[in-house]
């Protein structure tokens, strides 16, 4: 995948909060807030998501409720340690939903301003997936253990 676009309430006030709670930067700032292209930390791609101004009278997603429609996207963060800063960036915005161990990935689950949901998450190395990879996995996320788990990855 090479970016994701949606339509949001308010394009600066999403990309504030991707600002702010994700370390997203802007590339393409639209001076009358009918967008904004944005690019997640570390990537060099030209944008990673993009937000397009619907106005505030726009009402909640019922993707998954009532219609179909996208769940949730992903980013993921190179380091378990950076999952748990995330994680507790989330908290405190008061955007955390949930937290989950899905054996090949760790992951933590948000909403942004406008309700959509999406995740932040870690990879486990290929050659500690085992069986897990076959296998779709939903348990709580320990993060604490899974840090003192992988610390000898972390020291390399």
């Amino acid at each position: 995948m090479n970016h994701a676009v949606l339509y949001v309430r308010d394009a600066h006030r999403t990309a504030e909060f991707y600002s702010r709670v994700l370390g997203f930067t802007a590339v393409i700032d639209d001076p009358q807030n009918r967008f904004m292209f944005m690019r997640a930390p570390a990537s060099e791609n030209h944008h990673d998501i993009a937000f397009f101004t619907v106005g505030d009278e726009a009402g909640p997603s019922a993707a998954g409720r009532g219609t179909v429609g996208l769940y949730h996207l992903a980013w993921e963060v190179p380091t378990l340690e950076e999952l748990a800063v995330v994680r507790d960036r989330l908290e405190a915005e008061g955007a955390l939903v949930g937290a989950s161990d899905h054996g090949a990935n760790k992951s933590v689950y948000a909403k942004d301003p406008d309700g959509l949901e999406f995740e932040v998450m870690w990879l486990v190395p290929a050659d500690h997936w085992g069986a897990e990879e076959h296998e779709a996995i939903v348990r709580p996320l320990d993060l604490d253990a899974e840090q003192r788990r992988f610390a000898d990855m972390a020291e390399r």
